[in-house]
């Protein structure tokens, strides 16, 4: 396993566990278990990536068949292109790359997202740049973009168990999502809703900004946590170390994917996502010294 230091007296080495692409109705239990199998262990932290039990779930919105609103066309067309393409862009430190991309914001499709956005998390997240809410688009094909779990815990819970019942281990899972938490000494906040207790939810696109703007140090969001209980503090640690040893997938963002694929935004299809690998779960390993 690779081997990532946290402090100078606990280590963390994590193993990024590949398994096929999981589309909607994919069987995430048993994947997990046989993933797991030959490798887990007792006290391992099981760190799942929220995004791929969404999808396995069919927790996802096919965003052409949304009907975007005045706001959502003024968001996209005025909003994006001009203030993140901008001022904000700038302020947030964005590289060249995305400001050209976020300035030439695609209204039509941009729109319907938006629209979606404004329809589950509201204004406040509507107008981030990217995953708004925790709806994401990355790693997904064609329009369709994953919805933030509802049951988090249940669903750590429900992992948690399955391997206890399978593999008779005895493990931490957590549940995470890439979007980012930013930490001004012990005080933990995060734009995305609903984040594992002891991480403060404020502001969408306020607390975004403030945490890049003052160049916070920023780390995955961890969801949920079954097997122990976890001060917010290491289980930022863990999702860190996880997040690091996972990597992009296919892309961080929409526009990296497609430009992976040398095809438009919604082009991309089940069967090109399925060319690489897929690393919905990292297991982590503590070891104190």
């Amino acid at each position: 396993m690779p081997l990532y230091k946290c402090c100078l007296m606990v280590k963390y080495y994590a193993l990024a566990v590949t398994t096929k692409y999981w589309t909607p109705k994919t069987n995430y239990l048993k994947e997990i278990i046989d993933a797991l199998a030959s490798r887990v262990d007792n006290s391992d932290f099981v760190v799942v990536s929220e995004k791929a039990v969404s999808t396995a779930l069919g927790n996802i919105v096919d965003e052409n068949r949304i009907n975007p609103s005045f706001n959502a066309k003024l968001i996209a067309e005025v909003w994006m292109r001009f203030m993140w393409g901008y001022a904000l862009g700038i302020m947030c430190r964005f590289g060249q790359r995305l400001l050209r991309r976020l300035r030439e914001y695609p209204v039509g499709a941009g729109s319907r997202h938006k629209q979606l956005a404004l329809q589950h998390a509201g204004l406040l997240q509507a107008l981030m740049f990217g995953s708004e809410g925790g709806v994401d688009g990355s790693n997904l094909p064609y329009a369709y973009v994953s919805l933030p779990l509802k049951n988090a815990y249940a669903l750590a819970e429900a992992i948690q168990q399955q391997i206890w019942s399978e593999l008779r281990k005895k493990v931490v899972v957590i549940i995470v999502d890439t979007d980012k938490t930013y930490s001004f000494r012990n005080f933990h906040f995060t734009p995305r809703p609903n984040p594992l207790k002891g991480i403060h939810s404020h502001g969408g696109i306020c607390a975004y900004v403030v945490g890049r703007l003052f160049k916070l140090k920023r780390r995955s969001t961890p969801l949920a946590v079954a097997g122990c209980r976890l001060q917010a503090e290491e289980a930022l640690k863990i999702a860190a170390v996880s997040d690091r040893a996972r990597g992009p997938g296919a892309g961080a963002t929409v526009w990296d994917m497609a430009s992976r694929f040398e095809v438009a935004v919604t082009e991309v299809s089940w069967d090109m996502l399925m060319q690489f690998k897929h690393k919905p779960i990292v297991l982590v390993r503590k070891s104190v010294k």
